[in-house]
């Protein structure tokens, strides 16, 4: 596979193909989430999806596990070659932070795959 052509969904799809291949490592995998934002839609999905609360700039996953003192796991994916954090990616990251949540920005499926491990098992982050 040429990396530097992957997009953001292929590295988010084989991360989550790498999560249910791993449920009976890590059973919490079964916790790990999407949230539906991002993405080129029709104006009237985009428009349906903000009323319903969707908003800028939230992580792409997360995980609801309490590890370490941190409320939850939140990855904001990027292609492994120029992805760039917006502003409002940005603004999420320390908001979560700031409530008690581990946040990282990853770049490849192989970079979460790492950080949800390291999360999972080491005894702090």
């Amino acid at each position: 596979m040429n990396y530097s052509l992957a997009n953001e969904h292929h590295e988010q799809v084989t991360l989550m193909k790498w999560a249910a291949l791993n449920r009976g490592t890590f059973p919490e995998l079964d916790m790990l989430y999407a949230v539906p934002n991002g993405g080129h839609r029709h104006i009237t999905v985009a428009q349906r999806l903000k009323a319903e609360g969707v908003k800028p700039g939230v992580p792409d996953l997360c995980l609801p596990v309490a590890r370490h003192g941190f409320h939850a796991l939140y990855i904001e994916m990027k292609k492994r070659v120029g992805g760039k954090v917006s502003a409002e990616q940005a603004k999420w990251k320390a908001a979560l932070e700031s409530q008690g949540n581990c946040v990282h920005i990853c770049k490849g499926w192989e970079e979460a795959k790492d950080i949800i491990t390291k999360y999972l098992t080491t005894t702090h982050e």
